[in-house]
């Protein structure tokens, strides 16, 4: 964590508070079933906003620098009659001076096998993921994917993605072993996975800052909590639509998927909460990337701000890539952007049961690309912050 006067320790002495969630056990004494070497990697979908900034990451992550991922596209390609390179589409991954040099295959299965893939990320849309993890697992490839395709356990709400399954029966015993890859809740599951279903950027935001919480038993959950979440127009990913063309996006704010957002899912399944306990409204902002949530709860009773920031500390103590900003200092996306970091900061009204936490992250990174590189670093047994600071 970054040192500033402005910033709270996340690590102070003391047992973190146990509940509904996994243990935050010290990372330095587990490990994965890949540690010491670098597993073979590739990603597949590697077209898309999440697909370049995963590439970049992995090309300057420490234990990759003799162990390049196999670049690959969607699926359904032909064999193009020209090679197409990582940066032809992303330019900002090109070295000074060099010729292009990670070239971007079309997808198959043979391709994988050969080249001794163990870990598959996919950056592709839902329905593609759906149909290809149970293809991975069979192969004997573990599978980080960054679609909404294996995150929801409860069928009610998974069928905003109205997914379809070749054979369901397979398809129900898969994610029934899917781990929601947000490490701060389910870091010991991730080591052992085989299947690692990355968060929502929104629900990452909001999570992180209610998850210790509830856990606590700090907030009344029947007056209601209310997420007023803003994303960059990068969240709603590479190809253009209506909303999200310039003329529409410049000079505007708008609030979009009122009661029905794909992420309100998760919230409710990670949470343990009801759809009747809580209101999430997105908002559309007009710059590249960031989120920034504010929340509002009520506490069961009149709390001092020192117990709000003990809460938050014992949580997150052994959470390197969450930061938390010291009271009255509040989370800021121009902090953020870029960064692996998600920021969490909070205010107390003067009755000590009104209380605003404001959570902050890059949806690209630790909303997307960044959480799945956290996740390999689990997997293989790594400090989780390898390569994201």
């Amino acid at each position: 964590m970054a040192n500033s006067a402005e910033n709270i320790s996340s690590r102070p002495t003391g047992a973190p508070t146990e509940g509904v969630y996994p243990s935050r056990s010290d990372r330095s004494t587990r490990s994965g079933p890949f540690s010491g070497t670098a597993p073979r990697v590739a990603i597949a979908g590697i077209g898309g906003y999440a697909g370049g900034e995963l590439a970049r990451l992995l090309l300057h992550h420490p234990r990759f620098q003799n162990s390049t991922p196999t670049f690959l596209g969607r699926g359904g390609e032909t064999e193009p009659t020209s090679k197409l390179y990582l940066e032809d589409l992303h330019p900002q991954l090109a070295v000074a001076g060099a010729s292009r040099t990670h070239q971007i295959l079309p997808f198959t299965w043979e391709r994988l096998v050969d080249a001794g893939t163990e870990v598959l990320f996919l950056a592709t849309p839902h329905e593609q993921s759906r149909e290809w993890v149970p293809e991975a697992i069979s192969r004997g490839i573990k599978v980080i994917d960054l679609s909404g395709a294996w995150r929801l356990q409860h069928h009610a709400n998974r069928e905003v993605y109205k997914l379809k399954d070749a054979n369901a029966e397979h398809a129900a015993q898969l994610q029934s072993e899917a781990i929601y890859g947000c490490p701060e809740l389910h870091r010991d599951e991730i080591r052992k996975a085989r299947i690692v279903s990355n968060p929502g950027c929104y629900a990452t935001s909001i999570l992180l800052a209610l998850a210790p919480l509830v856990q606590a038993g700090f907030i009344d959950l029947d007056h209601g909590i209310i997420c007023d979440a803003k994303s960059g127009v990068s969240g709603a990913g590479k190809a253009p639509t209506a909303k999200t063309h310039f003329m529409y996006a410049a000079d505007n704010l708008s609030a979009y998927a009122v009661f029905g957002h794909r992420h309100t899912g998760e919230l409710l399944e990670q949470l343990h909460i009801t759809s009747d306990q809580i209101q999430f409204t997105p908002h559309l902002l007009p710059i590249p990337r960031g989120i920034l949530s504010t929340i509002y709860v009520r506490l069961k009773e009149k709390t001092e701000p020192s117990t709000i920031t003990e809460v938050l500390q014992n949580f997150y103590r052994h959470s390197p890539l969450v930061r938390l900003r010291a009271t009255p200092h509040l989370p800021e996306i121009q902090h953020i952007v870029r960064t692996n970091f998600c920021d969490l900061g909070f205010a107390l009204a003067a009755d000590g049961k009104r209380l605003i936490l404001v959570s902050c992250l890059d949806n690209l990174l630790k909303g997307a690309s960044g959480q799945a590189v956290q996740n390999l670093n689990l997997m293989c047994g790594w400090n989780e912050e390898e390569g994201l600071l």
